[in-house]
């Protein structure tokens, strides 16, 4: 498949969106993603981060509380003083078990929010741009509906249609 942007190259970067079952798809390759500021091999991983996090982190019963610090996840055995010494999880069901004390962490390191959106590259073409700017939109659009913030829904459903129809994209 060839780049979306320069037309030349093999598209080796993939963002796909999908939204009210619409997908919709950007294929670059990384030459063009780069000179977009659209990074693709500087991610920090899970355990870097929680390493990070956790060595400027007040103590676990400050942060979480004693009973927090006490739980032990039935699966694997693994503890709230294991995560602050090792920075890594034992298995899956520890994100649940461990879920009130993961949470701050996680808002922290995405600036208050409990998941992560990616980043906004400073250079991108306007279809990237504006592709990027609708799935933002969307998101904050369920958002809002999960919240039950009707008038701030409605406002943002303009707004992506306002975007879709300057676009030439259908409802």
């Amino acid at each position: 498949m060839q780049c979306q942007a320069c037309g030349k190259k093999t598209a080796t970067i993939h963002l796909t969106e999908i939204s009210q079952g619409v997908r919709t798809e950007l294929h670059i390759c990384e030459q063009c993603a780069s000179e977009q500021g659209i990074a693709t091999h500087s991610q920090t991983s899970i355990n870097e981060l929680l390493s990070h996090l956790l060595a400027v982190q007040p103590s676990d019963e400050e942060m979480f509380g004693p009973a927090q610090q006490e739980s032990i996840c039935p699966t694997c055995g693994f503890t709230l003083d294991r995560l602050r010494k090792e920075g890594t999880l034992g298995c899956p069901l520890d994100y649940k078990v461990f879920e009130q004390a993961l949470l701050p962490l996680i808002e922290r390191a995405h600036g208050g929010q409990s998941s992560h959106c990616g980043k906004v590259p400073t250079k991108l073409p306007t279809d990237t741009r504006t592709f990027v700017e609708l799935a933002q939109l969307r998101r904050q659009l369920e958002e809002a509906v999960r919240d039950e913030d009707y008038e701030l829904a409605a406002k943002l459903r303009d707004k992506i249609k306002q975007r879709e129809q300057a676009e030439g994209r259908p409802k």
